[in-house]
C-alpha cells in the first residue's frame, strides 16, 4: 500500500495549492503528491473564510507612494507593526515579491476589483501607511482557492483526500525527514509515503483554543509534527485575537463597531464604563469604541484593547457579552459623535449628521455604511432589524508564529519547509491586514521550488514500509493515557482562558504545569471518534503546551500577547531593552527547550 513521491505537501489551503504548483512548474517530471484532511476546495481558513473586505496585501506599480523602492515601505510596515521581533529579510521578500503573486493570481483569473478606470482597487488596512489591500469583496480567500484549484488540475499533481499525516518519518539518524506516515480517515489505516522533500502548510491551530473562528480541522497538526521532528518553532506566543460573532464567526471589526453599538451582558448592563479609570467622560468611553473598527484584532500598542480586555473579563465572570445595535449607548449624543466619528462619517462615508441620511441608532448607522453585513448576518439566523443581539466573545484568528523558516520556506531540518500560517518568522507580533493571504502565496511558491529542487538533488524518494509508519503511529500513544474525549475540551477552554485575551504569571504558570502532566501522562490511542481524533488530540495537547510556554517566557506586553500583573487590568509595559528578541522552541528529553534569540535585522 505504500507509495513514494519526490514533494509530499500536506494540506489544502491557499499555500498548499500554491507549493504543489510551483513544485510541479518548476520540475513537472517530478511526483508531487498532496495530501489534505478535508475535501480539496473545501475545507480548512482559504476555502471557507470571509470577512467583510478581505485584503491580499501588494505593492504594485500604481500603489503609492510609487517608484521603484515603493515595496521598502511595506517592508518597513511588516516589521515595524510586528514589534521588531521577525526576521527582517523574510519581511522584505514578501514586500518584493508581493507584486508577481497578484499578477500571477491574476493571470489565473481572481476578479480583483478595479476602478473605474481599470486601475486595482487598493484601501489602507490597519497597520499600513499606504492603500496596499487589493480585494475581490468579502471572499477573496475563497475566489484564490477556487483560482488555485482550478490551475492545479490542469497539472499531474496527485490528490490523496480526507486523510492526515500522523506523523514525519526521519531516516535512521533522525537528521532529515524522508517521508510521512499516513493516516486514512475513514477506515483508519496507516501508510507509509516515502518522500525527499515534505512541504507544511496546514495552517493554524485554532482549534487549540475553545473560543476561534477556524474550521474544525485546524487542529495544529503542522506545527506538532515539526515539533515532534525536531524542527525549531518561533513567535508563538503572539496569535491574533479579536472579537467575533459566537454564532456565525464573523469578524466584528471596521463597521461593526464604528456604527457605535452597545455592548451589553445577559443583565442586560453597559459594562464598558466600568473598565475604564474611575471618572472617565462617556465621549472618551465612545471614542475607544469607535476606535476600534481600526484596531482589531487586540493589541497592547493599540488603546482600544480596554474593550477587549472588558469583554473577556465579563465572559471570564460568567456573563455573555453582545452587540446591540436597537439602541444608542448611554449618553451617545448624535449630534456630537465621539473622537474622529463625525469627521470619518462625513469625509469617508460621505454622510452628515442631520443630513439626508439617517444616522441616529447603530443599526441606522450600520446601514448606511455596510448594509451587506447586515444581510449577511440575518441570513445566518442573527436578524438585527428585528432587534437581535449580536452575541461577541475574544476569538483567535491567526498564529503569527509557527515552524521557523529561512528565504525559500526551509525549516531547521532538511528536506523539511513550510508555508503559510503555519510557518513563523516572517511577521512578529503584530501582522499588517491583507499579510496572511500574501504570505502564503509567496512563500507557498518559495517553499515549492526549493523543495523540488532539494529532492530531484538527492536521488529515488524512499520505498518506506507500511509497518514502519504503523509502529510510528503506534509511538505516539500510552496505554495508561487518558482518553482523548476527555481532554480535548478542557484543553481548550484552559487555553481561551488563561492563554486568551488575559495573560498572568500565575495563570500561565498552572497551565504548563497541567499541560505538562497531560503531555507526560499521554494520550489513549483507543478513540470512539476515530485514530485520526486522537492524532488531533494529541496535537492540540502539545501545541497548546508549546504555546503557554511561550506566553509564560515574555513578561511583558507586545502585540496581541498582554501580560498582567495578578489582579491588574492594566498590561504591562513593553520592554524593548530586554524583549527585542524572538523565543525558539525545540523539543528536548524532558520537554520544550526555549531559547532567547536576535531575529535577523536588516537594513530596509
Amino acid at each position: 500500500m505504500s507509495r513514494t513521491c519526490d514533494v509530499l505537501v500536506v494540506g489544502g489551503g491557499g499555500a498548499a495549492l500554491r507549493a504543489a504548483i510551483a513544485a510541479c512548474e518548476a520540475a513537472p517530471q517530478a511526483r508531487i503528491l498532496l495530501v489534505t484532511k478535508g475535501a480539496l476546495g473545501q475545507s480548512g481558513v482559504t476555502a471557507t473564510a470571509c470577512s467583510d473586505r478581505m485584503a491580499f496585501h501588494a505593492t504594485l506599480p500604481t500603489t503609492e507612494p510609487g517608484g521603484p523602492e515603493a515595496w521598502r515601505y511595506h517592508a518597513e510596515d511588516i516589521y515595524r507593526l510586528g514589534g521588531e521581533v521577525s526576521d527582517a529579510d523574510l519581511a522584505a521578500i514578501l514586500a518584493q515579491r508581493a507584486a508577481e503573486a497578484f499578477d500571477y493570481l491574476d493571470r489565473l483569473g481572481v476578479p480583483w476589483a478595479r476602478t473605474a478606470n481599470g486601475a486595482v482597487d487598493q484601501f489602507v488596512t490597519d497597520g499600513s501607511r499606504y492603500a496596499r489591500a487589493c480585494y475581490t469583496g468579502p471572499h477573496t480567500a475563497q475566489h484564490i482557492e477556487q483560482a488555485l484549484l482550478r490551475r492545479l488540475r490542469q497539472l499531474p499533481v496527485e490528490v490523496i483526500e480526507h486523510a492526515m499525516v500522523g506523523e514525519l518519518l526521519l531516516d535512521r539518524k533522525g537528521e532529515r525527514v524522508i517521508g510521512a506516515a499516513l493516516i486514512h480517515e475513514g477506515s483508519g489505516a496507516i501508510e507509509a509515503i516515502g518522500a525527499n522533500a515534505v512541504i507544511l502548510a496546514t495552517g493554524g491551530a485554532g482549534q487549540v483554543f475553545a473560543e476561534n473562528v477556524y474550521p474544525a480541522d485546524c487542529t495544529g497538526d503542522g506545527l506538532a509534527l515539526a515539533y515532534r521532528a525536531g524542527a525549531e518553532l518561533v513567535n508563538l506566543e503572539f496569535i491574533q485575537i479579536g472579537l467575533c460573532s459566537v454564532k456565525t464567526h464573523l469578524a466584528c471589526s471596521g463597521s461593526m463597531m464604528r456604527a457605535l453599538p452597545r455592548l451589553v451582558n445577559d443583565a442586560g448592563e453597559e459594562f464598558l464604563p466600568r473598565y475604564f479609570p474611575t471618572g472617565t467622560p462617556l465621549e472618551e468611553v465612545y471614542a475607544t469604541l469607535f476606535a476600534k473598527g481600526a484596531s482589531w484584532p487586540v493589541s497592547a500598542e493599540a488603546p482600544s484593547h480596554i474593550i477587549d480586555l472588558a469583554v473577556d473579563r465579563e465572559r471570564r465572570a460568567g456573563r455573555r457579552v453582545y452587540l446591540d445595535y436597537a439602541r444608542n449607548p448611554q449618553g451617545l449624543r448624535v449630534e456630537a459623535l465621539p473622537g474622529g466619528a463625525a469627521l470619518w462619517y462625513r469625509e469617508t462615508k460621505g454622510l452628515a449628521v442631520g443630513g439626508d441620511v439617517d444616522l441616529s441608532t447603530p443599526l441606522a448607522r450600520l446601514r448606511a455604511i455596510n448594509r451587506p453585513s447586515i444581510l449577511w448576518l440575518k441570513e445566518r439566523g442573527v436578524d438585527l432589524e428585528a432587534g437581535e443581539c449580536l452575541e461577541i466573545a475574544p476569538a483567535v484568528q491567526h498564529f503569527q508564529g509557527g515552524v521557523k523558516i529561512r528565504t525559500r520556506g526551509n525549516a531547521t531540518i532538511p528536506s523539511l519547509y513550510a508555508a503559510g500560517e503555519v510557518a513563523g518568522g516572517q511577521h512578529g507580533a503584530n501582522r499588517p491586514g491583507g499579510n496572511a493571504l500574501l504570505d502564503g502565496q509567496v512563500f507557498g511558491r518559495l517553499a515549492g521550488e526549493a523543495a523540488v529542487s532539494w529532492a530531484l538533488g538527492h536521488g529515488s524518494p524512499p520505498m518506506l514500509p507500511d509497518a514502519w509508519a504503523r509502529g510510528a503511529i503506534s509511538n505516539l500513544f500510552s496505554a495508561q493515557g487518558a482518553a482523548a474525549e476527555a481532554i480535548r475540551r478542557p484543553v481548550q477552554e484552559e487555553m481561551s482562558t488563561f492563554c486568551g485575551v488575559y495573560r498572568t504569571e500565575a495563570g500561565l504558570k498552572a497551565l504548563c504545569d497541567r499541560l505538562a502532566a497531560l503531555g507526560k501522562a499521554g494520550v489513549a490511542p483507543a478513540s470512539g471518534e476515530g485514530l485520526s481524533y486522537a492524532v488531533e488530540t494529541l496535537n492540540i495537547l502539545q501545541v497548546a503546551h508549546l504555546v503557554a510556554r511561550a506566553a509564560l517566557e515574555r513578561d511583558e506586553s507586545r502585540g496581541p500577547h498582554l501580560r498582567f500583573a495578578e489582579g491588574s487590568l492594566r498590561p504591562l509595559p513593553r520592554d524593548d531593552a530586554r524583549w527585542r528578541v524572538y523565543l525558539v522552541l525545540k523539543r528536548g528529553a524532558e520537554g520544550p527547550l526555549i531559547e532567547r534569540r536576535e531575529p535577523v535585522r536588516l537594513g530596509l
